[in-house]
């Protein structure tokens, strides 16, 4: 394929040439709209953040669920109620429509309302997990907490609101309401039909999406579904995503001696399962990081002619993001962060073995235990990738349980460990070239000057194949929080300015031609 097709792809047909362009009036209304109204669309975000929603807390989650349906009810969404999955006691999801005469396009917005457990702990002083709180700026760079303002304070959009979910993903929820709300309350109209779906448990890799999406499936037909998760480009602009890493979670537990031992008496003699973790997990990955397993990268579907274009025109970021994070060197053996986000990944998410710290004593701990998080992109399957694992930990001498292992199985064999993988899924791109996809393009383009972001793939995980699977649709991110919002950290945290910027593109998505 000629560069200069590809050029015209992603410069021409997809819309970039109208960087600089005012926005139109209808999405000027839009913004006019959302100005006058800050403090109220506030004060609502404020409540929603306010309920607990780890996927632990299946209270929290229903009342959530029910916040949710009322703020579209109170929006004029028709048809809104909550849609239960076969399986008891998952979380529903929410549903609403709006229908547009004439309109011969259907598109489906998504966002999830579940979030990440919490370590109150572990949060900044004066902060709560559930108990929202606004700052001047980012703490961690000098902000300081503010009081929430009285009506008629103009609210800075440099201020950051701190809350689990303020950013992944009740952002996302937030958002597209106060989008249609925006843009229905100044005089517009959407372009197409509409319908909304806020998911309960996409923190838990969305387990019983299949199954709802197969029990819904003529309530959610469309064209196009767009999901509304994640940050915007390290640069600040705006982006556009095709595609998502999939993901799957993989417990380790390596196992010693029975009890605790004393590590004077014991050292040197009885196996410590802390260190052979540690010498496992090292196996894993060479010094560029790497992954060492083999065929990890076998699979891969590469990058068409047009998405290494994509790529090579991401703005780079590397050298600011070193800077602010602290690091000298990244890995990757000096590939960029976006070509990287390509590749399918190895992580540890944790590790603990006895106590550290105060707590810290001489012993030689009984078990060890770490958690690996593999991300997959096109062409890997989640349950070939862990197969890959289990099969270099057996190449380490080690035998591989499901289960605690047994008496016989510890005299039998000198290294055991228990792997216990989760239910996973993989990954999914949409093609640049769709024209739904510059349709997209277009519209975001439309309320920024700066040239849109388009992204071949995310550096985190949704579960868009899914949708492809079981609906047969065209899925596209189009992302709104600020890329150092410490979505699954502590101090989670959303910049005004992106919310009300993430506002203005969803009212431009519901609009767009």
């Amino acid at each position: 394929m000629r560069k200069s097709y590809l050029l015209g792809v992603l410069l021409g047909a997809a819309g970039l040439l109208l960087a600089g362009a005012p926005p139109d009036a209808g999405l000027q209304r839009v913004r006019q709209y959302r100005q006058r109204h800050e403090h109220e669309l506030l004060a609502e975000y404020l409540r929603l953040l306010a309920i607990p929603n780890v996927a632990a807390d299946s209270a929290g989650l229903r009342q959530t669920a029910a916040t949710i349906a009322d703020m579209m009810r109170r929006r004029g969404l028709s048809g809104v109620r909550l849609l239960a999955a076969p399986t008891p006691g998952v979380p529903p999801a929410v549903f609403g429509e709006v229908r547009v005469p004439g309109a011969t396009r259907t598109l489906v917005f998504y966002a999830h309302y579940d979030g990440q457990p919490v370590n109150p702990a572990q949060w900044a002083p004066g902060l709560s997990p559930f108990g929202p709180a606004l700052a001047s700026g980012s703490l961690a760079q000098g902000g300081q907490l503010l009081p929430l303002p009285a009506a008629g304070t103009v609210l800075n959009p440099e201020w950051r609101l701190y809350a689990r979910g303020s950013s992944d993903d009740k952002a996302g929820v937030m958002a597209i309401l106060a989008g249609y709300q925006a843009l229905a309350q100044s005089g517009g109209r959407p372009t197409a039909n509409l319908k909304f779906f806020f998911e309960g448990e996409e923190e838990r890799g969305s387990p019983h999406l299949a199954e709802t999406l197969r029990r819904h499936r003529d309530a959610l037909r469309a064209d196009l579904w767009i999901i509304c998760d994640g940050p915007v480009h390290q640069s600040g602009r705006k982006q556009v995503v095709f595609g998502a890493r999939g993901d799957v979670n993989v417990g380790l537990t390596v196992y010693g001696a029975t009890r605790p031992l004393h590590s004077g008496h014991y050292g040197n003699w009885a196996p410590n399962p802390a260190m052979e973790l540690a010498q496992l997990l090292a196996s894993m990955k060479d010094s560029t990081g790497r992954v060492t397993i083999a065929g990890f990268y076998d699979d891969v579907v590469p990058l068409s002619a047009a998405e290494q274009e994509a790529v090579r025109r991401v703005p780079p970021v590397e050298d600011a993001l070193r800077q602010e994070l602290g690091f000298a060197r990244a890995d990757g053996a000096g590939e960029s962060l976006v070509a990287l986000l390509t590749q399918p990944s190895l992580n540890i998410n944790g590790l603990r073995s006895a106590n550290v710290g105060a707590q810290a004593a001489n012993v030689i701990p009984t078990t060890a235990e770490a958690v690996l998080d593999l991300r997959l992109v096109l062409g890997n399957d989640y349950q070939r990738q862990v197969a890959k694992v289990v099969r270099h930990i057996q190449r380490q001498g080690f035998f591989v349980t499901a289960a605690a292992p047994t008496a016989t199985e510890r005299a039998r064999y000198p290294r055991i460990v228990r792997v216990t993988p989760e239910t996973g899924y993989n990954a999914q791109r949409t093609a640049l070239e769709l024209p739904v996809a510059r349709s997209v393009v277009r519209a975001v383009q439309a309320t920024v000057a700066q040239p849109v972001v388009l992204l071949p793939t995310s550096g985190g995980s949704l579960p868009l194949y899914v949708f492809q699977q079981e609906l047969g649709t065209v899925t596209l991110t189009v992302p709104v929080a600020n890329y150092d919002n410490n979505q699954h950290a502590e101090n989670e945290n959303i910049r005004l300015g992106n919310l009300w910027d993430g506002i203005e593109t969803m009212a431009a998505l519901m609009t767009m031609k």
